[in-house]
């Protein structure tokens, strides 16, 4: 870390009660999609006084906030997603969800009041930087492909291009206040798929005149996961999940249609092309041995989220140094979800590492898209303290010409 960086924990617990009102703010009045105009104007008001240059997103609402520093010198890029998630929620806190049918779940609205409090922390130190950071508050990272708006409307097109971009996620099954991340791909791709199988429809008590698409939709789910462990190298998985299947009327009748809807997660472009090109394959195969007929509909999701070797190591380095060993660790496995980060990191050299903030007391905390997903608050100034302190070894590296090739 760079000099005065010494002080930033202490700093990011005395910022605590700001960060921890404006993430209860946004947690009360939830926003989805790319149109969150009340949580923009809840970051706007939180970075107001502090000598930022702000832009607005035209085809979302987005906020870049500058902070550019005494001297030149490199520009690094954090961000933190805004966006809340299309669900109830259960958890019974005081300052839960007054937005019927949605939920900060996947703790965005702790991303940014983490982000929001380290800019307070960052430009403190303005004095002592060499160099640009950015702020990226992102919509839409739930499904609708925010970082790519944010980056074909030119987040990333400036002069000097960012070197680094960073982002935490916070994960309420690890341990308040641990960090987490890998030196490789952390994070998965995901796919989403429809199958529709067409029968005959027809009388319950007599199946033998109808062609009945229910067995050959239940063969299809047991297929998919049969297919992942004999036809899916297992050191370079795929997760096939049918999350839906919606199929008939009533007690007596056979319906015409069953239809399916599931997600595909790889960690590997090879393996995403190969299960989105096979299971085409599966689906009609099966459908035909029946006398019935299977349509596919594939939607490209996220792609993988690789971090950026040398990143990921000097950021588990400033995370020791900044929280101690301890609570630092290097994770084996990948997780199967999937984040829109990976666009970033695609164009830019960099990482993203996992926060834990259990809440205390708890054994099997409800995780990530939970409707009782709930967090440690207390956890978030280890948030804060980590976005500065990523920001501060950023630019005090050397830029590499062509790390982000």
């Amino acid at each position: 870390m760079q000099p005065n960086d010494e002080t930033l924990l202490d700093e990011a617990t005395d910022a605590l009660p700001a960060a921890i009102a404006l993430r209860r703010r946004l947690h009360r009045f939830p926003e989805l999609g790319l149109e969150l105009p009340a949580t923009q104007e809840a970051i706007l008001e939180s970075l107001d006084g502090l000598g930022l240059e702000i832009e607005r997103g035209r085809r979302t609402t987005s906020v870049v906030a500058t902070l550019a520093g005494a001297r030149p010198g490199p520009t690094v890029l954090l961000r933190a997603d805004m966006d809340a998630l299309p669900m109830p929620e259960d958890t019974g806190l005081e300052y839960a969800s007054r937005t019927p049918g949605a939920m900060h779940a996947c703790g965005h609205d702790a991303h940014v009041a983490m982000l929001a409090g380290a800019a307070r922390l960052l430009a403190r130190r303005r004095e002592d930087i060499a160099g640009r950071v950015l702020f990226m508050f992102q919509p839409g990272e739930e499904g609708s492909f925010g970082a790519r708006v944010m980056i074909e409307e030119g987040l990333l097109d400036r002069d000097p291009l960012p070197s680094a971009a960073f982002a935490l996620h916070v994960i309420p099954v690890l341990a308040a206040g641990s960090v987490s991340t890998r030196t490789s791909v952390l994070m998965a791709s995901n796919d989403d798929f429809r199958i529709t199988i067409r029968g005959r429809g027809g009388h319950a008590s007599m199946p033998h005149d109808a062609l009945d698409p229910i067995p050959v939709a239940c063969e299809i789910v047991q297929a998919l996961q049969s297919y992942v462990t004999r036809r899916v190298n297992a050191f370079d998985p795929a997760v096939i999940t049918v999350a839906r299947i919606d199929a008939g009327s009533t007690f007596n009748v056979i319906p015409e249609t069953a239809t399916m809807l599931g997600t595909i997660r790889t960690v590997s472009e090879r393996t995403r092309k190969q299960v989105t090109r096979e299971l085409r394959d599966l689906a009609e195969g099966i459908a035909r041995a029946h006398g019935a007929t299977a349509e596919l509909s594939l939607w490209d999701g996220y792609p993988v989220t690789e971090n950026h070797p040398g990143s990921a190591e000097r950021a588990l380095a400033v995370a020791r140094e900044l929280l101690g060993a301890e609570r630092v660790r290097e994770l084996k496995s990948p997780v199967m979800g999937a984040e829109d980060f990976s666009y970033v990191l695609e164009r830019v050299p960099g990482a993203m590492l996992l926060l834990g903030v259990r809440p205390d007391g708890v054994d099997r905390p409800a995780p990530n898209h939970s409707n009782r997903m709930m967090l440690n608050e207390s956890a978030m100034a280890s948030g804060i303290a980590l976005y500065a302190a990523l920001a501060r070894d950023a630019l005090a590296q050397p830029v590499k010409v062509g790390a982000s090739s």
